[in-house]
């Protein structure tokens, strides 16, 4: 019997726990050829999330859980999550129900099926977006599909199921600076993806605010493409030629004409100008480094501070 194991990362989501607990133990009960694992990866909550998988822990041998001693954010989440997982197909799943539990029997019918690694959703839409951030959201989808070397599907979600071999590749895969997405394009597999609009969150909100979405959007870039560091290598090049140009035709003027040179107001805009200029290109090359800063210093990922283990030895011990 086929096993999956579900990797659901919580930060702060005592609301949406309980729920998103039901409707997967109504999908499982559904899937009855099928075993499930259900691994809660609780991100250093400052709520009630931790007691929560503690007590589904206790009354369901399925539930496992992973609680971190900070908040080491969504990725670790994942990762961690990745690597406690035994199951013969595994899932990533938002607790806030926008990925709906209900189509895990369509995706596991398709794996088995046909010819494919993977199984992964896309949202058609992004409803409760604003202007700004649906068009922010286009525009990333637009340059990172240009710049980077790797296929970044446009409205791609984390939602998706996986066979053992994929999931192993990708746990092949240790670095410290993780963008999930792009490290499932990265190692491959036939993938099949699936259109949906994605529903309402049911309770509780988002974590995800846009200047948070930005940075990670950021990440990505930096990750997964070196285009930035060309761009601002061409820029400096070009400047320096237009800025070759100029002296000679300043000069020219100068020796033909006897025309005097323009005024400070001018200069003082060129200067600013090319500062800013390079300023940004500095904070550019800055970014890469940083991250192979992080990279070097081989830090662990996520740190463990309980398991469910805890739980039922306690309880086996009474």
């Amino acid at each position: 019997m086929d096993k999956i194991s579900v990797i659901v990362p919580c930060y702060n989501e005592e609301e949406m726990l309980p729920l998103f607990y039901e409707e997967i133990t109504k999908v499982a009960a559904k899937m009855q050829d099928v075993d499930f694992e259900f691994i809660f990866v609780n991100d250093g909550s400052k709520d009630n999330t931790l007691k929560l998988m503690r007590g589904l822990a206790k009354k369901d041998e399925r539930v496992k859980y992973i609680s971190f001693s900070r908040n080491f954010k969504k990725e670790a989440a994942i990762y961690a999550g990745l690597e406690k997982a035994t199951g013969d197909y595994v899932t990533l799943m938002d607790v806030d129900l926008q990925d709906p539990p209900e189509l895990l029997e369509k995706m596991y019918k398709i794996l088995k099926e046909e010819e494919y690694d993977c199984v992964a959703l896309k949202t058609n839409s992004h409803e409760g977006y604003g202007f700004i951030r649906k068009f922010f959201t286009n525009c990333y989808y637009k340059v990172i599909s240009r710049i980077s070397s790797v296929e970044m599907v446009p409205g791609a979600r984390d939602f998706r199921l996986m066979t053992r071999q994929m999931t192993d590749a990708v746990l092949e895969l240790k670095e410290y600076n993780r963008y999930s997405k792009g490290l499932f394009s990265f190692v491959g597999f036939d993938t099949k993806w699936l259109s949906y609009d994605a529903p309402d969150r049911k309770a509780g909100t988002s974590k995800w605010s846009f200047w948070k979405l930005f940075a990670y959007a950021m990440e990505a870039i930096v990750a997964f493409s070196t285009t930035p560091l060309v761009i601002s290598t061409v820029v400096g090049i070009l400047l320096c030629l237009i800025a070759f140009i100029m002296i000679i035709v300043i000069i020219a003027k100068t020796l033909i004409w006897g025309d005097p040179v323009g005024g400070w107001p001018s200069l003082a805009c060129i200067v600013i100008f090319i500062g800013g200029i390079q300023l940004l290109f500095l904070g550019i090359i800055g970014q890469y480094l940083a991250k192979t800063y992080l990279e070097t210093k081989k830090r662990p990922i996520y740190i463990v501070k309980e398991t469910e283990e805890k739980v039922r030895k306690g309880s086996s011990k009474k």
